[in-house]
């Protein structure tokens, strides 16, 4: 294809969502770049399974940026560098304004004076805040209930009006609950400290923590459990690369929401880890947490249509099954 050989810069590169991206986009036939500070991201996994470049670095250092663009010649930018623990971001809103809004400005700014102007934006569902009907389409109103969310939605809107402005071209993708990992075993979910559901469950499973917490067994849904859209991170990936070719051949700055179209409850994810490990959970049940709406689903036909994204891993067993995979190498191998 044309576009094979067009470099790519991916900031948080050897993050999670990052690093599978990365993958897909070498898969894919394109040059690539990472920029990560490591805050969060993984060297081993940059220098043992992706090989790309990784520059050490931070999306607020302009002079980098510079240097970074004077040296490479890159057609597009996707960015993953944000900070992401949702009650951190209550506590500490500072450090989430400094990095996702101030941080995203200063690469939009440098990318402007390069004549850089595609870019795909990892947002997210929680600038929707709590849903008011589900599934939960893009023109759902976006009332963030965290400043997380809100560092997000402020960014959505700078690219919409560096669009007005500057022709700057976007895709926006906010997704759901990522979830999963490379079938190939090669790449999976290590966050410190880990927030996730299904990675929690698994580390319970591998004897790391004693057992799962269930917040609220009382919710509108069958179960009583919370309900969430699960969506795997090669399935994420794959949009990525299809948001990207959509923006090199001319398309318009679009938002598309990504998820798997329906929902598994805190019981159900439980029950599959179980099926596929064959090692019971024990769980504690505790009361409801402020704020964790009962039943978050995304609507996703717009990226379907529109870039022709398939979903390949819908089923919640083969999601957990290649995460397993991936714990058990990962932990073997600390």
């Amino acid at each position: 294809m044309s576009s094979g050989k067009s470099t790519i810069l991916v900031t948080g590169g050897a993050g999670y969502i990052g690093s599978h991206t990365v993958l897909a986009l070498k898969q894919a036939g394109y040059n690539v770049v990472i920029l990560d500070n490591l805050v969060y991201g993984h060297r081993d996994l940059v220098e043992k399974v992706l090989e790309v470049e990784l520059i050490v670095g931070d999306t607020g250092d302009r002079p980098l940026l510079d240097r970074l663009f004077q040296t490479h010649d890159i057609e597009a930018v996707m960015h993953f560098s944000a900070y992401a623990y949702v009650g951190e971001s209550v506590t500490d809103p500072a450090k989430y304004y400094r990095n996702n809004v101030l941080g995203t400005l200063t690469l939009l700014e440098a990318m402007l004076a390069a004549s850089v102007k595609k870019f795909v934006f990892s947002s997210t569902c929680a600038t929707y805040g709590v849903p008011e009907f589900v599934p939960i389409p893009e023109t759902h109103p976006q009332n963030p209930i965290n400043p997380y969310g809100a560092s997000k939605l402020m960014v959505e809107r700078i690219l919409a009006d560096f669009d007005v402005a500057y022709g700057f071209k976007s895709v926006r993708f906010r997704y759901f609950n990522a979830a999963g990992a490379n079938p190939d075993g090669l790449l999976g979910e290590d966050h410190n400290p880990e927030t996730h559901l299904i990675p929690l469950v698994l580390l319970t499973a591998l004897g790391k923590r004693e057992s799962i917490s269930i917040f609220g067994t009382d919710y509108p849904t069958p179960d009583g459990t919370c309900i969430r859209d699960y969506i795997h991170v090669n399935d994420l990936a794959d949009a990525h690369i299809l948001g990207l070719e959509y923006l090199l051949k001319g398309g318009n700055s679009e938002v598309f929401n990504l998820g798997n179209g329906s929902g598994f409850s805190v019981r159900e994810v439980i029950a599959a880890v179980e099926a596929v490990t064959g090692v019971p959970i024990p769980v504690e049940e505790r009361d409801r947490r402020p704020g964790d709406p009962p039943n978050l689903i995304g609507a996703s036909e717009k990226a379907r249509t529109t870039l022709g994204w398939q979903p390949q891993y819908t089923s919640i067993k083969d999601i957990v099954a290649h995460a397993w995979q991936w714990h058990q190498q990962r932990h073997h191998s600390i």
